[in-house]
């Protein structure tokens, strides 16, 4: 099931989000995500936050920001059962034109994104981390 989120959420999406940059980054040094941590629970509950929950609870989450994906986040142990396409459906509901961001070395989702007809429009680097990243985009 796909809602939005509420208060109660964040420390389960907080979670989520770590977990799965510190494994979906190896590139990137893990105190680098957990320094950050505290400045995006902060920021979190100002964001258009989706959740996807399997039994009662949260184990996925999209972050939107007027059609800019900040992030599809899939709990470990749900990875790869659909999940992060339901959220993307979801972003492709609400919005005509979506854009994210998305670090070069990450190839599983750069192919997660272009299965779902995204494209790259430009190569940037990632100020705060130094890392090449693309910047996609997707219209209905």
């Amino acid at each position: 099931m796909i809602r939005r989120s509420e208060k109660e959420d964040l420390e389960k999406i907080m979670n989520i989000w770590l977990d799965t940059n510190i494994q979906a980054h190896d590139f990137i040094p893990a105190d680098y995500w957990k320094n950050n941590f505290d400045s995006v629970k902060c920021m979190l509950p100002e964001a258009e936050i989706y959740v996807c929950e399997a039994e009662g609870n949260v184990k996925a989450f999209i972050g939107i920001d007027s059609g800019y994906i900040a992030g599809i986040f899939v709990s470990s142990e749900m990875q790869s059962n659909g999940m992060g396409k339901q959220l993307l459906d979801k972003a492709k509901e609400l919005y005509s034109n979506l854009s994210l961001s998305v670090y070069q070395k990450n190839q599983k989702a750069i192919q997660f994104y272009r299965r779902e007809q995204f494209v790259v429009k430009q190569e940037q680097i990632d100020e705060n981390t130094g890392e090449a990243e693309y910047l996609m985009t997707w219209k209905r």
